[in-house]
């Protein structure tokens, strides 16, 4: 990460985060670590996909559906049928063994295609690279939308089950979710190492109670099996497409979670994701999705909660304990996807220099972002306290869900084919068949626009405004910047031949700066304006390494910049992603010989921010109203003397003016 030297309206390009795989502790051992790494999966991962049997059939057959699906034996065989077959095309083969392929240094999600894709943008290709990487940026606004909606109709449905233990509680659903959603939000500074051990036995409980629970509902009417066959789920939605369509609208929510699979792989790897999918997860929903079915089947009059039909009358309880429980850690996934969307849209300068902490010495992908953490819980309880029901959230939920899904799948195609070199018919056939399902749902949901759809939208919306408007607002100042600081090595030989003119005065100065490139402003600034210059110059840049930590006998790295008796030498320093980047005790490590033969005085060393105030000019480069909302985002980039450890007492903040 190269430091970025304003406190709070910078608006130069952001830090880059450590993109590599990380090196592993060699003192931990290799199997408990992928254990625990599989356990924290099946706790953070599979929350929100795995927590749809308690709603997904009741609301197919709801009655209070706009377009309800009749109860008769062919719509259920065929439903149960389009369900599995549905999970086996999307979520199995197109985003476990097809887009997890995908990654940019391990890190996956919908951010990680766009890196790819902008990566090898050239020539005749683009200006359609540029194309899809706004289209992407439009569906991780649109996993962001997600990633509210799915917290706030979780915990949300999770606490009604109150009211089916005594109907009295009502009035406490609201102010208890209330509660848990403040708890949730406020345990994640632990780390998802950390809330992944405490979730994943939960969660490998949950699994395996329903799976046993579907098993006990086959048992009854074996004949569900029969649903394995992809020929009632054809049947069902293009024999009765006038049904079968607007069906698909609630077969969504089967597959909500999804894109928290590959967004979280940085988390917890495509091995563990891969394996807790294959091996448990998705024959425990099958198992029990075909329970419930099998339960209509012999006694229709079950159609209303199902889920919780499969178990005896004395044990229904314990289950709305565990549900309520499992509904909680749902949430999980999507928030941690969330840290992960805005931590690789800050790294391609679609988001400001956010700070990021990392919770994990094994897994560099393993993040805590407080600022979207705050923003999170914030819009969850707006939603919470403006729906008041899991039922008003209901027809929200599916339009992010696939959305997202189909511009991956476009995506996806468009790298195999330019990158990969993947056969033209392969392509086409392929990826036209999965992009046709993906539209056959998308179609559904646009239908549920007036009933609540368009929330995800106006989220989606509101998110991709600000990110290309930072993205494009960056760029003009960038540039901008580069005019003004100049090529520092050719301000050095102007200093060396006398122009500016100035004085000398004792003690050193430390200048952070984005490189070795450009000179930094403050240190122009203090020149040409005040003709004073310090006996001892630094020049500093800050990167992150992707190692948890460096030793610090490479923690440093001095230029002398051509000249060697001018007292002017620029240091890079380096940090690992778990270490505070304490920039004076860094320079300590600067020896004698590497500044020209004397030792840094950093005693009473002063530090130069060059920071940058941002107005709003009359050239037409953006709307008036982007160019507000760009100066009103570039509030939130991270304080640089706090996040440096610079002394208060003795820094000085300098710069510029830049109209945009």
């Amino acid at each position: 990460m190269t430091a970025h030297s304003d406190a709070s309206q910078h608006a130069s390009a952001p830090a880059p985060e450590p993109q590599p795989a990380p090196a592993r502790n060699a003192a931990t051992p290799r199997g408990t670590l992928r254990l625990a790494l599989a356990v924290g999966a099946l706790g953070v991962v599979f929350g929100d996909i795995g927590t749809s049997p308690i709603y997904a059939l009741q609301t197919l057959f709801n009655p209070a559906d706009p377009h309800p699906v009749p109860i008769n034996d062919n719509n259920v065989f065929g439903l149960i049928s389009l369900i599995f077959w549905s999970m086996m095309i999307i979520v199995t083969i197109f985003y476990v063994m097809l887009a997890m392929r995908a990654d940019n240094d391990g890190e996956g999600g919908i951010m990680a295609l766009i890196t790819l894709i902008r990566r090898h943008a050239s020539g005749r290709g683009r200006r359609t690279s540029l194309v899809l990487a706004a289209l992407g940026i439009f569906g991780a606004s649109l996993f962001l939308g997600d990633s509210m909606i799915t917290p706030a109709i979780s915990v949300l449905s999770a606490v009604e089950g109150l009211k089916v233990v005594n109907p009295s509680f009502e009035a406490w659903v609201i102010p208890v979710t209330g509660v848990i959603i403040v708890l949730l939000f406020g345990f994640q500074r632990r780390g998802t190492a950390s809330i992944g051990r405490l979730f994943g036995p939960v969660m490998i409980v949950w699994f395996l109670t329903i799976a046993l629970l579907g098993l006990g509902g086959i048992a009854r009417h074996p004949d569900i099996l029969r649903a394995f066959n992809p020929v009632y789920a054809v049947e069902f939605l293009f024999g009765h497409f006038h049904i079968g369509f607007f069906a698909l609208a609630a077969v969504v929510l089967t597959f909500t979670g999804v894109e928290a699979l590959y967004a979280d792989m940085g988390h917890f790897g495509r091995r563990n994701i891969t394996t807790g999918w294959i091996f448990l997860v998705f024959p425990a929903l099958m198992l029990n999705y075909m329970g419930q079915g099998a339960l209509i089947l012999d006694s229709p009059s079950n159609v209303s909660g199902p889920f919780f039909l499969l178990v005896p009358e004395w044990g229904r309880i314990p289950l709305l304990v565990l549900a309520t429980a499992a509904t909680v850690i749902a949430s999980q996934a999507v928030i941690t996807g969330a840290y992960s969307v805005a931590s690789q849209a800050s790294k391609l300068g679609y988001l400001p220099r956010l700070r990021i902490a990392h919770t994990s010495e094994h897994e560099i992908g393993q993040i805590y972002v407080p600022w979207i953490n705050w923003l999170l819980m914030v819009s969850v309880l707006t939603l919470v306290f403006a729906f008041r029901s899991s039922a008003a959230l209901a027809y929200a939920y599916g339009m992010a869900v696939i959305g997202t899904i189909t511009i991956v799948t476009l995506l996806y195609f468009y790298i195999a084919r330019t990158q990969w070199r993947a056969p033209s018919w392969l392509v086409f056939i392929g990826g036209g068949l999965l992009l046709a399902f993906d539209l056959l749902f998308l179609a559904a949901n646009s239908t549920k626009l007036v009933h609540g759809a368009w929330l995800p939208l106006v989220i989606g919306i509101t998110a991709f405004a600000v990110m290309v408007t930072w993205q494009r607002g960056r760029e003009i100042v960038t540039d901008q910047r580069v005019r003004l600081e100049g090529a520092l090595r050719d301000f050095l030989a102007r200093l060396s031949a006398g122009e500016p003119k100035v004085a000398q005065v004792p003690g050193a100065a430390i200048f952070l700066n984005r490189g070795s490139e450009t000179a930094p402003l403050a240190m122009r600034a203090n020149m040409e304006r005040n003709h004073v210059r310090h006996a001892q110059i630094v020049v500093l840049s800050v990167e992150t390494e992707p190692v948890p930590r460096v030793p610090e006998a490479d923690r440093v790295i001095v230029d002398d910049l051509g000249l060697t008796h001018d007292g002017i030498i620029h240091v890079t320093a380096r940090f690992g992603y778990m270490e505070a980047q304490d920039v004076p005790a860094a320079l300590r490590l600067v020896k004698a010989r590497q500044s020209e033969g004397r030792k840094l005085k950093l005693k009473d060393a002063t530090y130069f921010l060059s920071t940058i105030q941002l107005r709003i000019g009359p050239e037409k480069t953006m709307a008036t109203w982007r160019k507000k909302l760009f100066i009103a985002t570039s509030h939130i980039t991270a304080d640089a003397a706090d996040h440096f450890k610079l002394p208060r007492d003795r820094t000085v903040i300098m710069g510029s003016h830049i109209e945009i």
